[in-house]
């Protein structure tokens, strides 16, 4: 196992980069710690795989420094940085049975026959894969063979990384959740290093410690769940995590105060900067209907099961709002009460309001 430290890592795959824009991933500094739970989340292109790629070793970034521990690992191969890697498609070998390719990476490096058996026993029972170890492979659903790609990952004990991208993109979504939930027990028992990559807030947010938030090849926010969720330092976060994602409506300012649709809006705590395009940002979550606040009438109501979904109209302007209680009728009227300590301002897309203490 080991602590991971990627030091002002910038990467292009131009020879010649003049640019910001010529760069897959912009300056990054992060530091993850010895055995912890991590994931990468952004959407398609953000630069997730490249910076996976640069880690286990498939790709030298074009500028900065990788780390195990204190260890600079920048320009050795992958062969050298002992990490494990679990594809999107399971990497299993058809024609071995379960219990081979359990042992195949052990047996490569010449692990004595003893010590195989013990850990491959070992790896079954956390996968709870026993009754299939003298199965052939090419017989197993997707889901077991994806089993079984984890299971190839986590048998030697000493990698120093598990990296995981979009492992579970070829499963049933029914599926998904059982696996989500092994992948974390078996953090919780093995306590080695992962990096989980994805695109599905609900698997970076249900896998992770904490999550590393990527938008065109910069990280915005570094966080746990509950950090991301209640106060993203970037409206992209905020969009990107929740399900409606954050309001982000259009405000003016004026001495820490802020003007939403001409009604004055209480705030988290004082505007910080000057200029830029400054917007209100507040999560569905926390807005409630009353008798109180700004006035608005239902445009559309959306009951998702576990609650409904609001979308009211303030002047010319949408606001989605999430209720557990119910809902009022499309076309009422209502007036919607933001939470003053949930209300934030960002300018050019970055939080500027501080906390009150």
């Amino acid at each position: 196992m080991a602590r991971i430290t990627l030091s002002k890592l910038r990467h292009s795959y131009y020879p010649n980069p003049t640019g910001p824009d010529d760069y897959a991933l912009k300056e990054i500094d992060v530091t993850w710690r010895d055995g912890g739970a991590y994931a990468l989340l952004g959407p398609s292109g953000c630069g997730k795989s490249t910076l996976l790629n640069i880690i286990s070793g498939l790709l030298t970034p074009s500028e900065g420094k990788v780390l195990f521990d204190d260890l600079d690992v920048t320009h050795l191969p992958p062969d050298r940085r002992n990490i494990a890697q679990v594809f999107q498609f399971p990497v299993i070998y058809d024609t071995m049975t379960v219990r081979q390719n359990l042992a195949f990476p052990l047996k490569n490096r010449g692990v004595d026959s003893a010590r195989i058996e013990a850990r491959v026993a070992e790896i079954a029972a956390m996968l709870e894969v026993e009754s299939m170890l003298d199965t052939r492979a090419s017989g197993l659903s997707p889901d077991n063979k994806q089993k079984i790609s984890m299971g190839r990952g986590l048998v030697r004990d000493d990698v120093n990384v598990v990296m995981f991208d979009e492992p579970l993109t070829v499963i049933d979504p029914h599926l998904k959740w059982k696996l989500r939930s092994k992948l974390k027990e078996l953090h919780q028992r093995v306590k080695v290093t992962m990096i989980y990559v994805t695109h599905d807030q609900t698997e970076a947010l249900t896998f992770a410690d904490e999550v590393v938030v990527m938008q065109h090849g910069e990280v915005v926010q570094i966080g746990t769940p509950v950090d991301l969720f209640e106060r993203p330092r970037h409206t992209f976060v905020g969009h990107f995590i929740g399900s409606p994602g954050m309001n982000v409506l259009p405000c003016e300012v004026h001495d820490d105060r802020a003007r939403f649709q001409g009604h004055e809006v209480a705030l988290e705590g004082p505007v910080t900067g000057k200029g830029g395009t400054v917007k209100l940002g507040i999560r569905p979550e926390h807005i409630e209907i009353g008798n109180a606040g700004l006035p608005a009438r239902v445009s559309k109501v959306a009951d998702v099961g576990r609650h409904f979904v609001i979308e009211a109209m303030v002047g010319d302007c949408a606001v989605k709002v999430v209720s557990e209680h119910g809902a009022p009728e499309q076309g009422s009227e209502v007036h919607l009460g933001f939470r003053p300590e949930k209300t934030r301002v960002y300018r050019d897309g970055w939080i500027a309001t501080e906390e009150r203490k």
